[in-house]
């Protein structure tokens, strides 16, 4: 389930590119799917990174990477990256899991190259409001979200560091009604039958990638997208 619009990105030959909180690949595996790239996918999680792995392997099998790429583990508040290193940083759904919201911002800037993008995506305000009010255990329990961002705010915050948005949607407006049935019915429950065939039409919509899926999504994100994607670059120094 890919969250940022590939279109948007711009890239050369040898461009080094970090996904901060790859998580399973999702991210790293599109991207590699580009030609001649340095891909590098950074997770604290340790069982991510190994699923990570197996997937970008599992995609080499079938001759879909043509980038060069790595693992590694790290963590957002004290990235292993020297300054203005990459030429793309991705952070997608990581901010609403940190405490130290402005650190991490430092960092995610400081490892990018001046003139070149960064991709943030965080939960929307009002469907991420609604999960809070819809279920206390989806915000509290460990390593779940912390803070819920105001577009408006997050844009500053990052503006105020030297950085300029050039693009801005709304992403998985069919994901925002089963986290609400997810928190109304029971964040850990499993066994509520509406919640288990919405996830399979989720996984269908996925694997399968019908038009009127597509559609639908397409007219809700605007109105409930489960995501904000921000797109921005980072100023040169003459500019």
């Amino acid at each position: 389930m890919i969250t940022i619009n590939l279109d948007k990105i711009k890239l050369t030959k040898g461009d080094r590119v970090c996904d901060i909180g790859c998580g399973s690949g999702r991210h790293i595996i599109a991207i590699s799917r580009m030609s001649n790239l340095n891909v590098i996918g950074l997770d604290r999680s340790f069982s991510d990174l190994i699923k990570a792995k197996e997937n970008m392997i599992l995609e080499e099998k079938f001759d879909q990477i043509h980038s060069k790429w790595a693992i590694a583990g790290g963590d957002i508040r004290k990235l292993p990256f020297p300054d203005s290193y990459f030429d793309l940083v991705i952070c997608s759904e990581v901010l609403e899991h940190i405490n130290e919201k402005k650190l991490a911002i430092n960092e995610i800037i400081r490892i990018l190259k001046p003139g070149k993008q960064l991709i943030v995506s965080v939960p929307r305000y009002l469907p991420e409001k609604i999960c809070w009010a819809l279920s206390e255990d989806y915000h509290n329990t460990p390593g779940g979200h912390i803070r819920i961002f105001k577009t408006k705010q997050l844009i500053q915050d990052f503006e105020k560091k030297g950085l300029k948005k050039t693009g801005m949607h709304f992403a998985h407006g069919l994901h925002s009604p089963y986290w609400w049935l997810k928190c109304f019915f029971g964040h850990e429950r499993n066994d509520v039958n509406l919640v288990n065939i919405y996830h399979r039409l989720l996984v269908w919509d996925i694997m399968k990638k019908p038009w009127i899926t597509a559609f639908i999504e397409k007219l809700l994100n605007p109105f409930i997208g489960k995501s904000v994607v921000l797109y921005f670059y980072k100023k040169n120094l003459n500019n």
